[in-house]
């Protein structure tokens, strides 16, 4: 039998595949949408963030995630268990196609980030709080680095100085030297794997020599060129200097829209690397964190800032990431769902759930532009703008999607 999932019911009823209406069955397990998305955020889109102590890290997570649940004290290692705090990704399109279709709800797609103690020199030698915080760290599929990039006498630095380019050293020096450490660890548990024949054992020995040449060239493992067949074994590595890395300014309140002398060196520093740079201002979005929505339009107009930084930060994790954003929409809700880039039709169903992957046989596609121009799936149907895709489809960014599917 062929079922499919409507625009409107993609995480309700399933009803059989035809135009006379949705019938109430249940021939596949009831989707916990809820513990679905919740797998993939935490398999996949999960930022870590770090810094030494004092650089406003913890400030940046309670305005991320609107709560208090991480203290900021103006004392080195005052997150003393790592905090987490799922986000939702803004994206003023979910507004526009939910007007259309009149949606009763909106769920924008979600990221989630950790708050992690501030590390400092000897972190990789337990100095500080340590390796424990390093394992929190191996968890994360990103780094958000928080840099202090603003001179204030009344908030301590931990080496009595403000030098963002030099913090950033020492925290990328203890994530090399904990990799090292574990190189050397998991090369020697592989030895008997190897002399067994164990592929896999060969493939991983192969990376670990090449993340170890890099790491004692003085560069992190993120600078190793990997093939596509070797990614999962590289992933299984789970290197601290392997993730990608996204600095971010904390500058002072006058200088949270063109950033400063400070920000202007990482932001050079993070071009050189190939990473990614953002300039914000926690102290600022902090306040914003407190207000409604009009509230914090008029307070980021009075002081001339035209989107929260913490909107620019999210986007710019989101394309350190490589994530890129489908919906469906109908009058029940309007969701967006977050997927990797090049992403085929049928792994994207199965972002929802995977009987819809391993049954897909089409995707009914409107492109985000033709589904506002047509007014809706119906206007977009009658002028020729709504596409059926096949397996081989690669969803683009802001596809409405409508997927059909075998049991």
């Amino acid at each position: 039998m062929r079922y499919f999932l409507t625009f409107a019911d993609h995480c309700g009823k399933i009803g059989a595949n035809s135009r006379g209406g949705l019938l109430d069955l249940d021939p596949i397990p009831q989707i916990d949408a809820q513990n679905d998305i919740q797998r993939v955020i935490i398999m996949g889109f999960k930022t870590g963030i770090v810094g030494m102590p004092n650089v406003g890290k913890s400030t940046l997570f309670n305005a991320l995630t609107r709560t208090a649940a991480a203290q900021a004290a103006n004392f080195p290692f005052c997150t003393i268990e790592p905090n987490t705090g799922e986000v939702s990704v803004p994206d003023k399109r979910l507004q526009a196609l939910a007007a259309i279709a009149n949606s009763k709800e909106i769920l924008p797609a979600r990221m989630t980030f950790v708050d992690i103690a501030g590390l400092v020199k000897g972190a990789s030698k337990g100095e500080g709080l340590g390796n424990q915080f390093l394992a929190n760290i191996r968890e994360c599929d990103a780094i958000a680095h928080v840099l202090r990039c603003f001179d204030d006498d009344d908030v301590t630095h931990v080496d009595g100085r403000v030098n963002p380019i030099e913090d950033a050293e020492t925290i990328e020096t203890e994530l090399m030297l904990a990799d090292l450490e574990s190189i050397e660890k998991r090369a020697q548990g592989l030895v008997r794997k190897i002399k067994g024949g164990d592929k896999e054992a060969i493939l991983q020995t192969e990376l670990l020599k090449r993340a170890k040449d890099a790491l004692e060239s003085g560069k992190p493992a993120r600078t190793v060129e990997i093939a596509e067949d070797e990614e999962s074994a590289w992933k299984q590595l789970t290197l601290l200097t392997a993730k990608p890395v996204l600095f971010v300014c904390n500058v002072e309140e006058d200088n949270a829209g063109e950033g400063n002398a400070h920000s202007a060196a990482v932001a050079k520093m993070a071009e050189e690397q190939g990473a990614a740079s953002v300039v914000i201002s926690a102290a600022i979005e902090e306040e914003i964190s407190q207000l409604d929505e009009e509230e914090a339009e008029m307070f980021l107009a009075e002081l001339g800032l035209e989107e929260a930084g913490l909107d620019r930060l999210i986007a710019a994790g989101y394309e350190l990431l490589g994530l890129q954003t489908y919906f469906t929409v109908g009058p029940k809700e309007t969701r967006a769902w977050t997927i990797k880039t090049d992403t085929s039709a049928p792994q994207a169903a199965g972002v929802i759930h995977t009987d819809f992957e391993r049954g897909f046989i089409r995707a009914e596609t409107i492109a985000y532009d033709d589904y506002i121009e047509c007014n809706g799936e119906q206007g977009a149907k009658e002028k020729g703008k709504m596409r059926a895709e096949g397996k081989g489809y690669t969803v683009a960014d802001g596809d409405v999607l409508h997927f059909l599917f075998n049991t």
